[in-house]
């Protein structure tokens, strides 16, 4: 059986997913155009959503988390536009 992950920890593993879709060497022959760096950017910002995104559905959920994770969800948009562009 899979071992549940507390919220706090979920949201602190999505913003290293975060950090390291921002650290992720630019491809110097096709720059910021290269499908494969696209893919792995999208793919680690992918992985942050997806740890994040049902914590505001659950059960007992403080409002304060709820806030944390919103953050969280506009941090990975930010990143998304800031990384490829």
């Amino acid at each position: 059986m899979a071992k549940l992950i507390p919220a706090s920890d979920r949201i602190v593993r999505a913003r290293g997913l975060i950090r390291q879709a921002r650290d992720l060497a630019v491809p110097t022959e096709m720059g910021k155009k290269d499908f494969s760096y696209i893919a792995r950017v999208k793919d680690l910002l992918r992985q942050a959503r997806d740890l994040v995104k049902f914590i505001p559905m659950t059960a007992g959920v403080k409002p304060e988390m709820k806030d944390e994770v919103r953050r969280v969800l506009e941090e990975i948009e930010a990143a998304d536009e800031e990384i490829l562009t």
